[in-house]
């Protein structure tokens, strides 16, 4: 809903924006918690760690390349696709938990995992053609989270540094936009400019929350939580911007949710039985 008042702006510029404020948002954070410490001592451990800064380099690429991705598809009448993509991206990311941390469905998620494919696969049979968009932003997205797992560091520190690599770029291009006078921040009415600095709150809080959500519990369940997102924006779809909402989209939507209802009540009863099970190994040790 936030990129609909801005809609008329290029998607480039938007991004670069994005970027920006994103960076100068997670800047004062770091101010107000006192956090500029550990951010000079991360930034020393970075430089001395390839691996790790690698990536973290490759975590700021993907997430750009998504942003850059869903505004362009918002801006330009593709938010059926881009909501595809996000029904895609858990998939995506149970996947890779699979393949690449060697992480394991219990035979209930894996039900609940193949009724979500199947929600997924039928919306994307009744799309008709290869959804390029919904591909690239669960592609990147999931990439993302995988890169996440792999960087142990505080969600704060590491949002900063991800804008950091790549603000170089948005301000050279929007330092170009201003002295060619095609900007929009400036230029426009108050609000145009507004939302254009508030896009670095919008972008950073959720990326904070995801952050750490994506350190604490399996890649496989942050993929099932990540269903959230386009039944959100589904919800506001159909009821605040009445779109249609076709039976084809409600049979792949109740298989979706029926993989989640089975996938969460399957994560419940494997919670409340694993406290019983390390009971009964630490008396029998």
């Amino acid at each position: 809903m936030y990129w609909i008042p801005i809609h008329q702006i290029p998607a480039l510029e938007i991004l670069a924006h994005r970027i920006f404020w994103s960076l100068i948002f997670m800047l004062l954070l770091l101010a107000v918690t006192h956090s500029f410490g550990r951010f000079k001592i991360q930034l020393r451990k970075l430089s001395v760690n390839p691996k790790l800064l690698l990536f973290v380099f490759v975590a700021s690429v993907l997430i750009t390349i998504n942003w850059l991705v869903y505004i362009w598809a918002v801006n330009n009448g593709h938010v059926i696709e881009s909501s595809m993509g996000y029904y895609i991206n858990p998939l995506i990311s149970i996947l890779l938990g699979i393949i690449f941390l060697k992480e394991r469905l219990t035979i209930w998620q894996l039900v609940a995992f193949l009724l979500a494919a199947a929600g997924v696969v039928i919306q994307t049979a009744n799309f008709g053609q290869v959804p390029w968009i919904a591909l690239t932003l669960a592609l990147s997205f999931g990439f993302y989270g995988l890169a996440k797992k792999m960087i142990h560091i505080a969600p704060s520190l590491e949002l900063t540094f991800e804008t950091l690599f790549i603000v170089p770029a948005a301000l050279i291009y929007l330092v170009y936009l201003q002295q060619s006078g095609s900007a929009a921040f400036g230029t426009g009415t108050w609000l145009t400019t507004a939302l254009l600095i508030g896009t670095g709150i919008v972008t950073a809080v959720p990326l904070l929350f995801f952050a750490e959500g994506a350190q604490r519990i399996s890649l496989t369940m942050v993929g099932f939580f990540q269903y959230i997102t386009p039944t959100m924006q589904l919800i506001i779809g159909v009821v605040v911007y009445k779109e249609s909402f076709h039976f084809i989209q409600f049979l792949s939507f109740s298989f979706i949710w029926l993989g989640l209802l089975v996938f969460t009540v399957s994560a419940t009863l494997h919670a409340r039985r694993s406290p019983v099970l390390l009971q009964t190994s630490s008396a029998k040790r």
